[in-house]
């Protein structure tokens, strides 16, 4: 039976979970995509691994290393793009390459590969503990309000950045902001999707909700109804099917997103 699944407790809190992250993820995943920023996410992810890495070796909680390792990430990442020494891409090519370096380094000290750095490569609803939960809401509730407080300059400096500085609004605060909620959000995800599937989860819902050309507003709501239901399902999926959690997530989000190019191309 269906209800099965609510018996048990570590189903609840990936549910938990899951529906705050699937409803955060879209929510910056927009403004990334609208900038043209979706590697972001991506470096970022690969950047919160040496995060983890750093917690499996000093023995800490590898979530709260992997939001320490991407907020610093971060503002490295913004400072190196806009001091026009390197091109976006580039800066970001470096720490994703030189993180992934530093945690195959920082695995090989702690004795290697384990299944509890699998569970955050690929997201495991058996990593999620009730802390897990709690630290989730705060940060994702946080960035919510963050969204909501700077929602019309957040839209200006998406669509013309050059303008919106000519009209007074600080974009490059907002730059930093942005790419600093980007990787808190990345952070909170590992649990649900793992490091390695983080970015399309971010990504897939909104490249899904732009196919139907609608306002700014409208898009995100239309992410975000993709985003719950692609997690809602993966996780069951993945619970009866005894599957990997992230992969039927993202699966799922793939097989939404290539029905609705198809039924808006007929």
């Amino acid at each position: 039976m269906f209800y099965d699944i609510f018996q048990y407790s570590f189903m609840i809190r990936a549910f938990e979970a899951g529906i705050i992250v699937a409803m955060i993820a879209p929510l910056i995943g927009t403004f990334l995509v609208l900038r043209r920023y979706s590697l972001i996410a991506d470096t970022l992810a690969h950047v919160s691994l040496a995060g983890i890495a750093l917690g499996i070796l000093f023995g800490l909680n590898p979530i709260y290393t992997a939001i320490g390792a991407t907020a610093v990430s971060s503002v490295g990442i913004e400072k190196l793009r806009t001091s026009k020494k390197t091109y976006g891409e580039s800066a970001l090519a470096l720490f994703l390459s030189g993180s992934l370096a530093l945690a195959v380094i920082l695995l090989g000290i702690a004795k290697g590969m384990n299944a509890g750095l699998l569970n955050y490569l690929f997201g495991s609803i058996m990593t999620v503990t009730k802390t897990d939960v709690q630290v989730i809401a705060v940060i994702g509730t946080a960035v919510a309000l963050i969204i909501a407080a700077f929602y019309k300059e957040l839209i200006a400096i998406s669509f013309d950045e050059e303008f919106a500085q000519v009209n007074g609004i600080p974009t490059k605060f907002l730059n930093f902001l942005l790419i600093l909620l980007t990787a808190l959000v990345v952070s909170i995800a590992i649990p649900i999707v793992g490091i390695l599937l983080i970015s399309a989860l971010m990504v897939i819902p909104v490249i899904t909700a732009v196919q139907f050309k609608r306002d700014f507003f409208h898009t995100i709501v239309y992410a975000e109804c993709f985003s719950v239901f692609s997690v809602i399902s993966g996780i069951v999926f993945g619970f009866y099917g005894n599957l990997s959690t992230g992969g039927t997530i993202v699966l799922t989000s793939l097989a939404i997103f290539g029905i609705t190019l198809f039924i808006k191309r007929k």
